[in-house]
């Protein structure tokens, strides 16, 4: 299997900003058991600004795009430095990709980028992937065009290299039938074929504080996914454990599937 995990922001960091660290410790040894099982995964990792902030020991998130993309720089290295510490504690080699908007788009990159996944599967690496936000404005910046706290970047990730499955581990359980936040009697959603208008309504509103994802970028994700045939699965990532059950098929979160 092809497998692609996408964890946000809030998946990945404590409010401050600093890296979960236990966290991640069971994200890697979950892919790199799945590795070791022979399946092919890449993880599409937000973060890089919430690190920054916390080892720069600034007071708030910057909200000038210069500072937001010189903290991600920053943050961007101490993410890898951490993933390249907890897979290497189970003998997986990581590599990195940085991705923009264009670079998706631009046929030859597009050539290029799938070419070099391509290779790092043969060398049975683990690819990380966050989009460039040093260069890249579209995400911080929430111009209309975003990733989505890399919702959409995973899947668009997901469908250049011919995925399986696609995984968003988030700070939400499932998708539901309504706001959970301002409605008690909100239920999961265990599948769902189509994405139509009634579950756009009910998507609408904003991330977490930490994050620049929200349900509705979670639903244009998996319009993707259903688009080129592969499964996508919301779940919560508090226990990455559950990519286990999630690839065996079981009933966690919410599958997206145009099977029947």
């Amino acid at each position: 299997m092809r497998l692609v995990v996408k964890v946000g922001t809030s998946t990945v960091t404590h409010e401050s900003g600093a890296p979960n660290l236990r966290l991640l410790d069971q994200l890697a040894r979950a892919l790199s058991d799945m590795a070791a099982l022979g399946h092919e995964v890449v993880l599409v990792t937000s973060g890089a600004i919430g690190v920054g902030v916390s080892k720069m020991n600034l007071p708030e998130r910057p909200t000038a795009l210069q500072h937001k993309q010189a903290v991600a720089a920053v943050g961007q290295c101490a993410l890898m430095h951490v993933y390249d510490s907890v897979f290497s504690d189970y003998n997986r080699t990581v590599a990195q990709i940085l991705l923009s908007r264009a670079d998706m788009e631009h046929p030859a990159a597009r050539r290029n980028l799938l070419n070099t996944f391509t290779t790092l599967f043969a060398l049975h690496t683990i690819t990380i992937v966050n989009e460039n936000d040093s260069v890249s404005a579209e995400e911080i910046e929430s111009d209309g065009r975003i990733f989505g706290d890399n919702d959409r970047l995973s899947a668009e990730v997901a469908a250049l290299i011919g995925a399986d499955l696609l995984v968003l581990l988030s700070d939400i359980d499932a998708v539901y039938d309504a706001d959970p936040r301002s409605n008690p009697d909100a239920r999961p959603i265990a599948l769902v074929h189509e994405v139509d208008d009634a579950l756009r309504a009910m998507a609408a509103g904003p991330g977490s504080a930490r994050g620049t994802g929200g349900m509705m970028t979670k639903l244009q994700a998996a319009e993707v996914a259903l688009a080129h045939g592969f499964d996508m699965v919301v779940s919560h990532g508090r226990e990455p454990r559950v990519l286990y059950d999630i690839v065996a098929g079981k009933p966690v979160g919410t599958r997206f599937t145009a099977r029947g």
